[in-house]
């Protein structure tokens, strides 16, 4: 595999394990948690340019061989793990060090967690199902969708112990709008949807009139939140978007969780405090015998999709 892989170990060890290069992120200014695996200039076949994968491993991987995991797929890798990398510096979702702290105590089942890095100037492109003529843009979601499905996802399953049947999907803001419209358009890929703060307003709330016309529940779990403090009409559009769920057959407390953060505002501090709700519901912690872990096959190897000219 001609994959470059950077492993950075809170405390890190130096030298190198697996053919993983290991950095002691003391030594940068880096705020990385547990153990996270970077795989820079991924290139796809669907997306413009190259972008990097940021994994998180939990607790055990290294040890356990036997287990397999499921994967938490999140947009906007820059700012969940890093304060180095976010979009405000030192402000991230500090989802690495909730995930160490919650798997740790038992409180959720261990899981993979794959940040994909926005692309930057394209990222409005790459994260809106249609096109908004007011605005002249969007509509690149699809492409986008194709290199998730296609290309990052298999190359997840191939190089990790993963458990394929449960991969879910997340994000924020544009984000948590990519995360529904890509889910719900793949529900035999993704078993649960994460939207954070979701940009219900894009193209005259496309994405409601989207979910008004879903045949019918697709089986997936939902979660929908936002700040009371976010401005603009985003309380108003959620509110739209959860009845648009609820009149396709989804239910509160069941396949549906809604939230109305109180005071939240708009920006990475605020989602930071919603991250161990949202593991807690989304892999609450249940026995794992030997017969669980090992349930799944491995999963078929794929190629490199770097390759791809």
């Amino acid at each position: 595999m001609t994959d470059f892989l950077v492993s950075l170990l809170r405390g890190g060890r130096a030298g190198t394990a697996g053919g993983r290069s290991r950095v002691d992120p003391r030594r940068t200014r880096h705020t990385l948690a547990g153990h996270i695996e970077a795989h820079p200039d991924f290139l796809s076949a669907h997306a413009p340019g190259t972008r990097s994968l940021m994994v998180y491993l939990p607790p055990g991987y290294e040890t356990a061989t036997d287990r397999r995991y499921p994967v938490l797929y999140f947009q906007d890798a820059q700012n969940l793990f890093d304060g180095a990398r976010a979009y405000v510096p030192g402000q991230e979702w500090m989802l690495d060090e909730t995930a160490e702290r919650l798997i740790q105590a038992g409180d959720i089942e261990p899981l993979i967690i794959v940040g994909i890095d926005h692309a930057g100037a394209q990222r409005v492109e790459e994260f809106t199902p249609s096109h908004d003529e007011t605005r002249g843009q969007g509509g690149g979601a699809d492409r986008y969708g194709r290199m998730v499905v296609e290309e990052i996802k298999p190359f997840i399953d191939a190089v990790y112990r993963t458990r394929p049947d449960r991969a879910m999907l997340g994000g924020s803001s544009l984000g948590g709008l990519v995360s529904l419209y890509l889910g719900l358009r793949h529900p035999e890929v993704f078993s649960a949807l994460v939207a954070v703060s979701p940009s219900v307003w894009w193209d005259r709330r496309f994405i409601v009139s989207f979910v008004e016309e879903l045949p019918s529940p697709t089986g997936q779990r939902i979660w929908l939140d936002t700040g009371t403090e976010e401005g603009g009409t985003s309380l108003g559009d959620l509110r739209r978007l959860r009845a648009a769920f609820e009149a396709r057959g989804w239910r509160h407390g069941h396949d549906l969780h809604y939230l109305e953060a109180e005071g939240a505002g708009h920006s990475e501090a605020a989602w930071a405090t919603r991250v161990e709700p949202i593991l807690r519901w989304l892999v609450p912690a249940t026995p794992a015998g030997p017969s669980e872990a090992s349930a799944i096959p491995p999963a078929a190897s794929a190629p490199d999709p770097r390759s791809v000219p």
